[in-house]
């Protein structure tokens, strides 16, 4: 996930940067407490950089592990601090391999 240096995040930028639909992220925003974006007068979604960790720590608990959302909200009831360990370390070798993968790529056009 590229640096987050806005303040502020609409929910189809959020959705573009998880690569998730709106959809998931109202649905799930209704089911964790954790997520609670601030809203204008006219119901719009700001979502923080924080909440987007959150939402990020969400999907890596459902989509990747496969946890139910019962239990996802339990595992970040329980152990919140190292379910995003967790997360950060996963997302940073998924980096790491992608540079790899790259660095091969670029050696192999060189033969």
């Amino acid at each position: 996930m590229d640096p987050l240096d806005k303040k502020y995040y609409k929910i189809s930028e959020v959705a573009d940067i998880l690569n998730l639909p709106a959809s998931t992220l109202r649905f799930w925003e209704k089911n964790f407490t954790v997520i609670k974006p601030k809203r204008n007068d006219k119901g719009t979604r700001f979502y923080t950089p924080a909440d987007i960790d959150k939402i990020a720590m969400i999907h890596f608990l459902v989509k990747e592990r496969g946890l139910s959302l019962k239990a996802a909200q339990e595992q970040l009831r329980v152990n919140p601090h190292g379910i995003e360990q967790r997360h950060q370390t996963i997302a940073r070798l998924k980096e790491m391999r992608t540079r790899v993968q790259s660095l091969l790529d670029a050696l192999s056009s060189l033969r």
